[in-house]
Order: C-alpha cells, then structure tokens, then sequence
C-alpha cells in the first residue's frame, strides 16, 4: 500500500514509526513532515489548505490510503474532499470534526443524548457569560468554542481569573475560536485519556494514557498542549472503561449517527473520573499529542491493517492487542513554551540517548546547515518502555541525561502519580 501522512508533530512521527513496520506498506509519504519523520517516510511539501493539491497528488503517486494526524484539516473537512475524488481517508467527516471543532455543540450532544459531562452554558457575547459565571462563582471553566491550539481552556479558581479568561477570549485572544465561549462546572477527580477506533457504526477501545497538561512540575503553571504522558492509566479499570464504552461513547456513536454525522476515525475522548464515575470533558477527533506516542510504543498489532479496517467499516470483526508493559513519553520544549519559544537552537546527543533503548519521537525539529535544531514549542518525545511506569520513567530519564540541549527543558516528574501508586502497591 502507498499510504500518504499528513502532519508534522510528534504524534505524527509515532504513527509513520507504526506504519512503517507494517508489512501492508510499499511506499510511506509524509507532508510535511519533520527530520524523524524523514527516517522512515518520503517528505513532500503539499498545503494542506489546498484539498485539490493534495488529491491530485495522491491520484499521482497511487496512494491507497491518507491518514490525517491534526484536527485543523479534519475540521476544514479535507476528508470529505478528499473522499469525493475517491481517495481513501482514515479521519473523520467535517460533520463528524464538530466534536472538537466545537465545544458548544459537543456539549449539546451530550445534553440531548443524555451523556454524563460537567453543566454548562453557551454564550456568544460577554456581558451573558460574566452574568453566567458571577450568578455560578468559582472555581470554574472558561472555554474558547472553537480550536485554539490546546490553549484555549482556563481553569479558573477565582472569580477575577474566570472574568479575566472571559475578557480574553471576546477580546480576540484566540482568533475566532473564542467568538463564543462554553462555560462549565468545575469537577473534581482523575483525568484520563480514553481512545476508541471507530468506523461509523462500531466503537473498537483503542487504549488509554494520562497526560501532563501543566508545564512545571507538580502540575504548576499554564496549561499546555501536553508536557508528557503514559499508558496505560491505572485509573481506567475494567469496570471504569465498561462504564465509559456504555455511557459516553456509544451514546455518542448512536447520537452522531442520529445527527447524519457517523463518526469514522479516531475518538479521543478526555474524561474526569469521578466519586459519580465517568464524566466527558471534551473530545478530540484525532490521536492526542504526545499520547499516541505512547499507544503506539504498546500497540502489538499492525496498525495499518486496523486502520483499513475502521475506513472499510469492518472494525466489528477486529480487536487490537496490547503489551502488558507500560510506555511513558517526556515532552522537551523550547525555552519560552508555552508562549513565544526560543527556535534554532542546536541539538546533540539523540544517538547516545537512543542507545538506552529509547524511541525518540520528533514533534517541533528542523535542520540548519546539517545541524538538528528547535523548530517549535514541543521539540522532542522522549519515550521508552518498561514493566512499570516507575521503570519506564527511569529508562526515559537516563535517555534524556545524554541529550545536550541547552536551551530546552522538561519536566522532571512524568508519571508521579502512577509511580506513587506503585509504591504504595508494593
């Protein structure tokens, strides 16, 4: 199969690494790719805004089957046109995109089909939502409608941060992603990262992982688009994942399909587990960054013949299979993340940390003069896996000691609380 991937990110890098080990594969293209990313796909500059383009180079090359990694191109429903030219897409419909693409409707799917999420309210104009949130109070939750970048959402513990938030997004903060504004009750629990492959009709569980949103340790500071991850998270029992398969994504299949939007791709859906089970945040219609990376790290099974099949609506006869060991991915960033990184700066030491038997996915690298350098916020996943997080963590530690990279940093405590719970169980 020739299989075109479209993305340039660390999650992206993860699933060319997948793809290529597939048997299934001829030829793997990346647009537009990244230097990881180059190891094992043929980079191609295509604008990813310009559907024809991309089509009329898939009718060029035979490409049998385009995976999509980011949400921005789903939601601008380079699915649908590319399905129009008869080209195979793993991704869903723009219909279907509206899951992430709008918090606003995701949340008005859930009231109307009776799926556990925080209450809320929808507002257009701030003098409503300040009306809104000083009537609720604080803490509260502060959304941005549309796609900001994983930086739209503000977790406000006082009433001036909630009304500060609000100001931001009307003011323009976030382009038009912030025109309209959800405003949710605040939970309280566990976060957790649950993954289904879906196909229209059928929902096949896809794993599970727990992300770092905070940049410093101890979960301090802003919010991020994720500083690390591991899989899979403790949190999602057997019991806690029946409960989630049965409450929140098959209502949510029956409801899209209701809707005339059956949703076929990837669904990431973000979830609070709490005292009353579990609770949607939100959804992503595409893997999560960096937690592909460590679903990929687990994933025993080809991924290419899995994808197919949620394309081909045959997921009903699959399952997909899991390493009983544990992965754990540490994002390193540019100095500045989350807000203005520092880029250009050289990086060394990649062979030597690989050699402590660590994958190292690249999310924002480019090269200068023959030189590796930072290329965005999030430069690199460092990822490893072992019979615990506690061993999986250890091993992505000692492989980012051989890294020289001034200008970059970490956080240093990925995985705490699954390492703390090992402790405590031993």
């Amino acid at each position: 199969m020739n299989v075109l991937l479209l993305g340039s990110g660390g999650r992206e890098h993860a699933l060319a690494w997948k793809i290529a080990a597939s048997p299934l594969l001829t030829k793997l293209y990346a647009s537009p790719g990244n230097p990881g990313i180059g190891s094992v796909a043929e980079l191609v500059k295509l604008d990813m805004s310009d559907h024809s383009a991309v089509a009329a180079f898939c009718q060029e090359k035979k490409i049998d089957l385009v995976v999509v990694g980011p949400e921005g191109p789903l939601v601008a429903g380079i699915a649908d046109d590319l399905r129009a030219w008869g080209i195979r897409v793993f991704g869903p419909s723009k219909a279907a995109a509206r899951l992430e693409g709008s918090k606003g409707f995701t949340k008005d799917l859930c009231a109307k089909f009776n799926i556990p999420t925080a209450a809320y309210g929808r507002f257009g104009d701030l003098a409503s939502a300040k009306a809104y949130v000083e009537k609720t109070g604080a803490p509260i939750v502060i959304k941005a409608d549309g796609l900001a970048a994983g930086k739209g959402v503000t977790i406000a513990m006082t009433l001036e941060e909630a009304l500060a938030a609000l100001e931001a997004c009307f003011e323009g903060a976030f382009g038009t992603a912030g025109a309209e504004v959800v405003v949710e009750e605040y939970l309280t629990g566990e976060e957790a990262s649950f993954f289904c492959l879906c196909d229209g009709a059928t929902a096949l569980p896809f794993g599970t992982a727990q992300d770092h949103k905070r940049v410093g340790d101890g979960d301090t500071g802003p919010n991020t688009g994720g500083m690390g991850a591991y899989s899979p998270a403790p949190v999602m029992t057997a019991e806690m994942t029946e409960r989630t398969m049965r409450e929140i994504i098959e209502p949510t299949m029956r409801g899209m399909a209701n809707l005339g939007a059956p949703f076929a791709g990837i669904l990431f859906a973000g979830l609070m587990i709490t005292d009353q089970g579990p609770k949607l945040i939100e959804y992503n219609t595409r893997f999560g960054d960096p937690e592909c990376q460590v679903l990929m790290m687990r994933l025993k099974d080809d991924l290419l013949i899995l994808l197919n099949a949620a394309v081909d609506g045959q997921l009903a006869h699959m399952s997909a299979r899991w390493s009983d060991e544990a992965a754990l991915t540490v994002v390193m960033a540019a100095r500045g993340y989350p807000g203005t990184p520092e880029k250009g700066s050289v990086i060394r030491g990649l062979d030597e940390a690989a050699g402590e038997g660590a994958e190292i996915f690249h999310a924002g690298t480019a090269i200068n003069g023959g030189a590796l350098v930072a290329n965005g916020g999030r430069v690199l996943n460092v990822t490893a896996t072992g019979a615990t997080v506690g061993e999986a963590q250890r091993r992505a530690y000692a492989a980012i000691d051989h890294i020289d990279w001034p200008q970059g940093f970490f956080r240093h405590d990925i995985g705490w609380r699954a390492v703390e719970r090992e402790k405590a169980g031993a």
